[in-house]
């Protein structure tokens, strides 16, 4: 069973003192192709591309010309230890054991608009580029379109190395679409998460995040490798609701 996940907009560069166990992310090349072009654009330009706002885009340009594809262990962050937004306040990766993290580097993938698949304890170096940015470039008009050759071909090979092949989607719609579902090779299950709203139970996006997180946290402590486990989930008073669910979309609510 292999679990795909997004990143997060923002990224925590402050120590942590877990593990000292690394890797390097294995499309360094791809991104420092995207970085070169990303150089090319000025602050207006990013702020145009990127939609945020002016500080965000002086950030990330000031991010962009420091750059380099062959940082050092001292210059990068494990990648599940950087990112910090909903979902990941949902994980609590910082506070997770390095045995918990060394599952996570061979049962997780996370995807990501610059470096294109990462293991969990690859290291990166602060950015932002978004799956869904509409940035022209040498394959295409988007960063689908550059990634198509390697972000599906990718998943579905890690897939198929677990001892359940089975693909658990956790990520958000902008990133899942990269994996090409429509054709891809093996079962995929998304876990949906659903709040009562006293008529009935309804998405509400911010909860959804920080729920993809917790049984993101769920998979990993519990060592779970296969997808029917996964509907004993129960953290933050979900549960499995069989009535709503189908093949494709497990449903869990509260």
């Amino acid at each position: 069973m292999l679990t795909i996940l997004g990143p997060a907009k923002t990224i925590d560069t402050s120590p942590h003192g877990i593990t000292e166990s690394f890797s390097f992310p294995q499309y360094i090349d791809r991104a420092e192709a995207l970085v070169d072009q990303l150089r090319q654009y000025s602050i207006s330009q990013l702020k145009s591309m990127m939609k945020v706002s002016e500080k965000l885009a002086t950030l990330n340009f000031e991010r962009y010309v420091q750059w380099h594809s062959s940082y050092s262990a001292e210059e990068g962050q494990q990648a599940i230890l950087a990112f910090s937004g909903e979902v990941f306040n949902g994980l609590k990766a910082r506070s997770l054991s390095e045995e918990d993290l060394l599952f996570g580097q061979k049962h997780i993938r996370l995807l990501s608009g610059l470096y294109g698949v990462l293991k969990p304890l690859d290291l990166i170096l602060p950015y932002r580029l978004e799956m869904g940015t509409k940035m022209f470039n040498s394959k295409g008009k988007n960063l689908y379109e550059f990634w198509k050759e390697i972000i599906p071909d990718n998943i579905a090979e890690e897939t198929g190395t677990q001892d359940s092949k089975v693909l658990i989607n956790l990520a958000s719609n902008e990133y899942f679409k990269s994996i090409l579902p429509g054709s891809f090779p093996y079962e995929i299950i998304t876990p949906v998460f659903k709040e009562s709203d006293g008529k009935g139970f309804r998405n509400v996006t911010i909860y959804a995040k920080k729920a993809r997180g917790l049984m993101l946290r769920f998979i990993i402590q519990n060592r779970i490798n296969d997808p029917e486990y996964l509907r004993a989930f129960d953290e933050d008073g979900y549960y499995f609701n069989n009535d709503l669910s189908n093949n494709k979309e497990w449903v869990f609510c509260r």
